[in-house]
């Protein structure tokens, strides 16, 4: 952790001198096993997406941005170059992906930044693919009521999918769990019917993973505001639990 605190101060104050500098910080981090590529909706501009195992990268936010970062998994370019991902992917034929929707099942990681003000949130809507960890250093919340919290899903649904939601790749193998909504299509799972209020599915997923948005109107927790953070540490495959 010592070696991450000074490459992020010594970048910081790179980014001084040649006057190029953003309030606020992200810490993509790789602890899966396989590289994962990023992506987001709409661009932060990264044109090198890929991060292997073990592999940390520090990346500076544009002052104004909301939308959305995932990670593609399980990526190969075939015989006639065309990229794609098992999940996550984005349909371009490329590495570079930006400015699309993904294919699902694919976790989201939602973002609102406005200078040193960031909201975050960890959204399951559409289903799981990867485990991930959002975590402030430093900062309070917008409403003085603390410190800015993590948010964590570090929980594999493969043992509590069911069978209806599995993805399964060319081989038959796991690889996430879609949503019930994306699956049914249906008024009952996608909050058009009755409200929008949990179902067998969001309910057995809100318990491997409370901290996160499960469906449309999950506001518990709240999408954090948080003020003044030094970073926002980003970690795929944190510490993977086995949800039960």
């Amino acid at each position: 952790m010592a070696n991450i605190f000074f490459l992020q101060l010594f970048v910081n104050l790179l980014l001084l001198c040649t006057g190029v500098f953003s309030d606020v910080t992200f810490n993509f981090e790789n602890l899966c096993s396989d590289s994962i590529w990023r992506a987001s909706n709409p661009s932060i501009g990264d044109l090198d997406p890929e991060l292997g195992p073990d592999e940390f990268e520090i990346y500076n936010m544009d002052d104004t941005w909301s939308g959305s970062i995932w990670a593609r998994t399980k990526c190969t370019t075939n015989a006639s170059g065309y990229f794609s991902c098992e999940t996550g992917d984005c349909r371009l034929g490329t590495p570079e992906c930006a400015d699309t929707t993904p294919n699902f099942p694919v976790t989201l990681l939602n973002f609102n930044v406005n200078q040193s003000i960031v909201s975050y949130q960890i959204s399951l809507i559409h289903g799981q693919n990867i485990q991930v960890n959002i975590k402030p250093v430093g900062g309070t919340l917008l409403d003085g009521s603390g410190p800015c919290p993590s948010v964590t899903c570090n929980m594999d649904f493969g043992n509590v999918c069911p069978p209806s939601l599995i993805s399964y790749n060319s081989n038959g193998a796991y690889v996430g769990c879609k949503s019930a909504c994306d699956v049914f299509n249906d008024g009952q799972h996608c909050c058009i019917m009755n409200g929008c209020q949990p179902d067998e599915y969001t309910q057995k997923f809100k318990q491997q993973c409370p901290t996160a948005h499960i469906y449309p109107a999950d506001n518990t927790p709240p999408m954090y505001q948080c003020k003044g953070a030094d970073s926002y540490d980003v970690t795929f495959c944190p510490a993977i639990g086995t949800a039960s």
